[in-house]
């Protein structure tokens, strides 16, 4: 596979380049932010405290109100992230901080050259071929496409998908007339997984760029908005990574249209209010991000963590890690938060969401190595910490609900009466016990709905968002309807969550598979048996709570509904046809969805992967079989293979797969099979030119399909 040369040269930071953001605003931005969450968690909770100390404090009360000061702190950290984005979209487009700026009025060709990367690991080939083909396109309409080169980076360890990424990557390369513009690499050994995969790319093809935009294989991304990135990655020598918010696309089912409807309309508040903290002391994502590949490839390689996994070995959530040395070594990592053609795709059930979960919950424990070490900047070190907390905040929760339970069961089994003690409350603001818990109870709902109601009036007072949306009775039928189904999910991801930890607690590491993308629906006996935990759960905690009064249950119904129909639930908003059926009526829709860009058009009529003529997916000769039987896609597999001598034992190999067939191979005799060119042109000759006998009937069924399509199948016209 031939390379273009490299640059002349690359841009590095210096002394003399003036920061976009100077360090001294940023400090006061930060103190700003994370003081008035400090502030307002504090009065939460001394006024819990005096409400507790009004009950008359028990032992049970002190770790409750630890619990309270941690749970409530990142309530509010997660609400004033709304808060201020809304109050820096007040401020308008103008007064905001935008890196994207600096390439306003740049013109002309771009100075460098910039690779865009796709890991992918057992994906369907022929879709992920056309999300290329799709950005490929529309980088060629800006007229730019010159400085790009795109890879494939391929970890599959499926036999059968490798051959299919093979000949999707050459159907595409040849309809687009793109050979040494698109690559195709596979790895024969994944190490590492996706952090390996690029680093493999980084240290064998990275001199050669300036930047990669790293994508996943369900990433899409507007051309135009690739070069704007690349401009601005040109025009600021400091810049090392800069993110994109993706939004989500496609999604059929309910649970991935809920998904899609909360992110898109709520989502834009969280992203301003965090860049209008974090700045140049960003994170990133793991894809849809630009990335500077000179300091990335001196600073970014991830070392391995002390002991075994799951807390050990090798780093899970590599992005989070890469940031923060990143930005440790002076580099800056930005949020382009205006930047609006980015995309990807989500889990489509509950289930496959919290599978995935699983993984990234891991990686994100991992980094309570890393919280604490030393010359860590303090953004790094907060987005280390929400990290964590988005897992570690579960079973935190689920342990201040039990606590909570336990101190009512007591109340209620101890017929003691309360011996009332005089409280700062009682005494400035004249109120009683009831009226206190209310006000407490109030400030939290306040906290915990806010984000959504600013996010709710914002969309409908502001016309450009209200018409994307489908108008303001669709925003306000899809918020009521997301925060209903949000309810009922929020205590089964918890249960979920909190199981989660405890098992890698206990040492159980998670394995490395591909994301289900595309799903009918969740069976009701994988649900019942996904979801046993927390149903049964739910059950004994109702059945305790019904026992302890009918007041506590009704304060529980939220937790206990969530917990007990989790299985119901999981179901329901798996079903597409109940998410087309909202589509329908316009409920739960996206601004991308009701007017399609550009990008997703091209990507949705992407063709170029599909050829009749070399296809490896027929179901006589489908992958591996057509490597070796198809004398194209036997061609297209050995001209990708390493030169090598075919030895003794190659044939012995080669001879066991002819007679025994792929069935007869362990699948590392069959990989290594794969990788022997001169073993792959000899079995192709065998097939065709053997007598049947002594052959497997995989091979002389395979020969016979030739025969049944030419005499069966209408002339098909290959363009």
């Amino acid at each position: 596979m031939e390379n273009p040369d490299p640059p002349p040269g690359t841009l590095s930071p210096g002394d003399t380049t003036k920061p976009f953001f100077s360090l001294f605003r940023t400090r006061l931005r930060r103190t700003f932010f994370f003081g008035s969450v400090l502030i307002v968690n504090i009065i939460a909770s001394l006024w819990l405290a005096d409400l507790f100390w009004r009950m008359g404090f028990q032992k049970a009360h002190f770790p409750l109100l630890v619990i309270f000061v941690v749970l409530n702190g990142l309530l509010t950290l997660g609400s004033f992230h709304a808060i201020f984005g809304a109050f820096d979209m007040l401020l308008g487009r103008k007064r905001s901080v935008r890196i994207t700026q600096l390439a306003e009025g740049k013109t002309g060709p771009l100075a460098m050259r910039h690779a865009v990367v796709m890991p992918v690991y057992n994906e369907d080939s022929v879709r992920t071929c056309a999300r290329i083909e799709a950005i490929y396109r529309s980088i060629e309409a800006t007229g730019q496409l010159d400085s790009f080169d795109f890879y494939i980076l391929s970890d599959t360890r499926d036999l059968d998908l490798w051959v299919l990424e093979e000949t999707s990557w050459t159907n595409l390369c040849r309809r687009l007339d793109a050979f040494g513009k698109i690559y195709y690499r596979r790895r024969k050994t994944n190490e590492n997984r996706k952090a390996g995969n690029i680093g493999d790319f980084v240290r064998t093809w990275g001199g050669h760029y300036e930047s990669m935009l790293v994508l996943d294989a369900d990433s899409l991304m507007d051309g135009a908005d690739i070069l704007k990135m690349t401009r601005v990655m040109e025009a600021y020598p400091r810049l090392g990574i800069l993110q994109t918010p993706p939004k989500l696309i496609r999604g059929a089912s309910v649970f991935t249209r809920l998904q899609q409807f909360a992110m898109r309309l709520y989502g834009p508040l969280f992203i301003r209010g965090l860049n209008f903290w974090q700045l140049s002391g960003g994170s990133y994502w793991g894809h849809n991000a630009l990335i500077r590949l000179k300091p990335f490839s001196e600073y970014c390689e991830l070392p391995a963590l002390p002991g075994r996994e799951p807390f050990g070995g090798r780093i899970l959530s590599h992005d989070f890690v890469e940031a923060a040395l990143m930005v440790t070594k002076g580099w800056e990592v930005w949020l382009a938060w205006d930047i609006e053609g980015t995309y990807e795709e989500a889990p489509p059930t509950l289930v496959d969401h919290l599978i995935r979960d699983r993984r990234w919950c891991q990686g994100n424990l991992q980094h309570m190595w890393l919280i604490f070490a030393r010359k860590l900047p303090f953004s790094v070190r907060m987005h280390l910490f929400m990290g964590i907390m988005a897992y570690l905040g579960s079973p935190i929760w689920f342990l201040f609900l039990l606590l909570g339970t336990w101190v009512a069961w007591d109340r209620s089994t101890s017929e003691l009466s309360q011996l009332p003690f005089e409280n700062y409350a009682a005494r400035w603001f004249h109120i009683n016990g009831i009226e206190q818990s209310i006000i407490l109870t109030l400030a939290i709902f306040a906290l915990l709905f806010l984000p959504k109601i600013l996010a709710v009036i914002g969309g409908i007072l502001t016309p450009s968002i209200r018409r994307s949306f489908g108008g303001a009775i669709p925003i306000l039928i899809g918020a009521l309807l997301e925060t209903i189904v949000s309810m009922l999910l929020a205590p089964c991801i918890m249960a979920a969550h909190t199981v989660m930890v405890i098992s890698i607690i206990m040492g159980r590491a998670v394995g490395w598979g591909n994301q289900n993308r595309e799903t009918d629906g969740t069976s009701w006996g994988d649900a019942f048996r996904f979801h046993a935990v927390q149903t049964i759960l739910g059950i004994v905690w109702t059945v305790v709570a019904l026992k302890i009064s009918l007041t506590f249950t009704a304060w529980m119904i939220p937790i206990l509904l969530g917990l007990v129909l989790s299985a119901p639930v999981s179901v329901i908003t798996s079903r597409s046809r109940y998410g087309r059926a909202l589509a329908r009526h316009k409920i739960l829709a996206t601004p991308e969805e009701l007017n399609l860009p550009e990008i997703i058009k091209l990507a949705d009529n992407a063709t170029a992967a599909v050829d009749p003529a070399l296809d490896a997916s027929l179901d006589a000769r489908r992958g591996i079989v057509a490597a070796i039987v198809d004398p194209y896609v036997n061609g297209v597999h050995v001209s990708l293979l390493e030169h090598s001598e075919l030895k003794d034992a190659d044939s012995v190999l080669a001879e066991r797969c002819l007679t025994e067939g792929p069935a007869g191979l362990s699948k590392n005799e069959l990989s290594e099979l794969l990788y022997l060119a001169p073993a792959m042109l000899m079995m192709h000759r065998a097939v065709w030119l053997r007598p049947n006998e002594g052959m497997h009937s995989v091979w002389t069924q395979a020969v016979e399909s030739y025969r049944r399509r030419l005499d069966q199948a209408p002339a098909v016209e290959v363009r």
